[in-house]
């Protein structure tokens, strides 16, 4: 199970307007939050709260801004020069883009799967132990338990048990992104990003992430960016739905792929655009 503490995230005051609004339990909640590439606003004025240890799948066309919506959780556009935001976003009840707040424990309590498989030039076993080692010197069987426990969360520890000396650059498509994965969770996040975690995988593989997804909701909460919209359907608890840079449709993924409530969203998953 993960470390249920929680480090000083910030000296960054509460909102106080969040607390009569949030839903209850929620961990992420965005109040009327806007992001800015220069002049271009890619997200709308966007309200939403995301809830503990659910999966929230985020879907909608190329350009729509789910994207560039989900790496505001942890602050990736900041390494954009001419991205900007407005309104507010926080992580329990905290303003995530607050001036005092601790950016890198931000990136340690929410975690970032991408497209692709990014695991680094280095060992499995040294990819897997990358986090702890920056956070100072561990002793080496408390990093031992640190590589095995997160590799067996990700569903991949029997696989390469053997060979944790090797290049995870010798692992396949899938194994990779199961080895991303499991980077991200031996640092003990709360939250889970995923960012089209499936696009560049077979259906095997594609799979097993789905299994895997379904296997850590409870006890992560994970927001998921897909084009597949049977993925979604498969994965999440809750699905958002974007469209030009505005948020369409928020709720239950069964109510929302059922019985949609905005037009944009029926004509969106039933095939009318995108």
């Amino acid at each position: 199970m993960q470390n249920k503490e929680k480090p000083e995230l910030q000296k960054a005051e509460t909102p106080a307007a969040l607390h009569d609004q949030t839903v209850a339990d929620s961990v992420i909640s965005a109040r009327s939050f806007s992001v800015y590439y220069g002049n271009f606003q890619a997200v709308k004025a966007v309200n939403l709260d995301m809830q503990r240890g659910k999966v929230t799948a985020i879907i909608g066309p190329s350009g729509c801004g789910k994207s560039t919506f989900l790496r505001c959780i942890n602050r990736m556009n900041d390494l954009v020069s001419n991205c900007s935001t407005d309104g507010l976003l926080a992580l329990d009840g905290v303003d995530i883009y607050h001036p005092r707040l601790d950016v890198v424990e931000l990136r340690r309590r929410v975690g970032m799967v991408f497209q692709r498989p990014n695991p680094f030039p280095k060992t499995i076993y040294d990819n897997i132990a990358y986090g702890s080692r920056l956070k100072g010197s561990v002793e080496k069987h408390k990093l031992d338990e640190i590589v095995e426990i997160s590799l067996r969360r990700a569903a991949l520890w029997d696989e390469v048990k053997d060979r944790l000396r090797s290049s995870a650059l010798g692992l396949s498509g899938g194994q990779q992104q199961r080895l991303c994965i499991a980077r991200a969770l031996a640092i003990n996040p709360e939250v889970l990003l995923m960012d089209e975690p499936c696009s560049a995988l077979d259906p095997k593989s594609t799979s097993r992430i789905e299994d895997l997804i379904a296997e850590l909701s409870g006890d992560y909460t994970i927001a998921i960016v897909t084009h597949n919209m049977q993925q979604a359907a498969r994965v999440s608890d809750f699905t958002a739905f974007f469209y030009e840079g505005n948020l369409i449709e928020f709720g239950v993924t069964k109510s929302l792929f059922t019985n949609p409530q905005k037009k944009e969203t029926d004509d969106y998953i039933t095939g009318r655009f995108g």
